[in-house]
């Protein structure tokens, strides 16, 4: 990369969400956050989400206009939050004396391929960054957003600001990533639903990926694959807290790590279900070669086949991804490759994810369980080599973070080098349950 012999060796680059700059006396508290890190760094680049729920706000904005707003206009329209944001916070540097310059992704030079809505980066240039920072300055650059070749403005999907930080931190060979949220760390739950959630001091790069994919918030699967290609460190701390927080690198895997590491949800999923499917070589490749047109990720694919004739065609999709799925059926039914075409989006991904789970027997059972003891029906199974996933109904997914939490880790760990708690009895561990209850040079993502 150009002027990649000029990159400074002590860059820190952080990101924070749209929650920790909501409101201008976060920023304010963001801006005392980043003078802090001035302590630790003398080369500090930020990443920074648009403020609050602005996102949504012009979605909705968007929505009153146009009955599915996507493509290039939306694009132009969303980064505009960001736009916002950076300027507040440079705003609010410059208040404290500190030297500060707020970045489109334009001006940073992030170039990404002209997948609007989903675009993935292609690279990043890093003149404009290396002249502002060996000019003392912090660099506060907009997140989620990035640029093509014809200098249109693309986004980079939900969680595109842990994207930009980990390129940014790739390309200026950063000592560490922070990843800066509202919560601690990473837990092996969603500490808003399972009281009982612990923090995970260290992961692994692949676990994190797994944890991030299967539906873990604090980190955008696509950073931590970056930051995993080019070995930066990633620290998923709290935006104002001191605490330790976790740290995700290369050979953070214990000895002896306990099988499953966290219990994951996601709600912003759908069911979609290809009914009377011809029974004839093509099908299947048809179906998901329009969804892959369609820019739709497919996240789980189950086929039946209840009768010789006729098969029955299940696939997972995003939530956001409906309307785009719904264009697409009356191709399939003129085509006659499907009769009729189901879509529930009362239903949600629940998953337990390890190093070692298709390693260690039994995993499956002790999930499925606890399932069971609780009434909740699965409709749905996945399995990997890391994970194992069910698709439940989505008013069942908080009781059932609860059970399977408590199955995995009900038992206090008296150190971080144990193996984890034994399993427990059904009746053992739908007490704690029902209690709960009831209260990342060029880098390509």
């Amino acid at each position: 990369m150009k002027g990649a012999e000029q990159l400074f060796d002590d860059v820190l680059v952080q990101k924070y969400g749209g929650s920790s700059v909501a409101t201008p006396e976060k920023i304010q508290a963001v801006a005392g956050r980043i003078g802090d890190a001035l302590k630790r760094s003398a080369h500090v680049v930020v990443a920074v989400s648009a403020m609050g729920k602005t996102t949504d706000q012009l979605i909705a904005m968007a929505r009153e206009v146009s009955p599915s707003p996507r493509g290039r206009e939306m694009d132009l329209l969303l980064a505009s939050g960001e736009q916002i944001a950076v300027s507040m916070v440079g705003l609010a540097l410059q208040a404290r004396g500190i030297a500060a310059v707020s970045l489109t992704a334009n001006q940073c030079g992030i170039h990404t391929d002209g997948s609007f809505n989903k675009a993935r980066v292609r690279s990043v240039e890093t003149a404009r960054l290396v002249q502002e920072l060996g000019a003392g300055r912090v660099v506060i650059v907009a997140g989620f957003q990035g640029v093509t070749v014809n200098d249109d403005i693309t986004t980079l999907g939900r969680g595109g600001g842990d994207i930009t930080g980990a390129v940014l931190a790739a390309a200026l060979n950063a000592s560490s990533y922070e990843n800066c949220t509202d919560v601690d760390g990473v837990y092996t739950a969603d500490p808003r639903v399972v009281s009982e959630a612990r923090r995970i001091p260290h992961l692994s790069y692949e676990e994190c990926i797994e944890l991030a994919a299967a539906g873990a918030k604090v980190l955008h699967p696509r950073a931590a694959e970056i930051c995993m290609q080019y070995k930066v460190p990633i620290h998923v701390r709290h935006s104002f807290s001191g605490k330790p927080g976790t740290w995700i690198r290369e050979g953070a895997t214990m000895m002896e790590r306990p099988s499953v590491v966290g219990v994951t949800t996601d709600r912003k999923v759908a069911k979609v279900t290809l009914m009377d499917v011809k029974d004839q070589p093509g099908i299947a490749a048809h179906v998901f070669r329009d969804l892959a047109d369609a820019e739709i990720n497919v996240r789980l694919i189950i086929q039946a086949s209840p009768s010789h004739e006729r098969n029955r065609l299940t696939f997972i999709i995003e939530s956001d991804d409906i309307d785009a799925l719904k264009a697409l059926v009356p191709g399939w039914k003129k085509a006659k490759t499907a009769g009729r075409v189901e879509v529930d989006n009362d239903v949600a991904k629940i998953a337990i994810v390890g190093s070692r789970i298709a390693s260690t027997p039994g995993l499956a059972a002790r999930m499925f369980t606890a399932l069971a003891d609780h009434s909740i029906n699965i409709d749905c199974i996945s399995t990997s080599e890391m994970k194992v996933s069910c698709i439940i109904a989505e008013k069942f997914l908080d009781d059932a973070a609860r059970a399977i939490h408590a199955e995995f880790f009900g038992q206090a760990v008296t150190s971080e080098s144990d193996e984890g708690p034994k399993p427990r009895s059904a009746k053992r561990a739908a007490k704690p349950a029902a209690k709960a209850a009831a209260k990342r040079r060029t880098p390509r993502a």
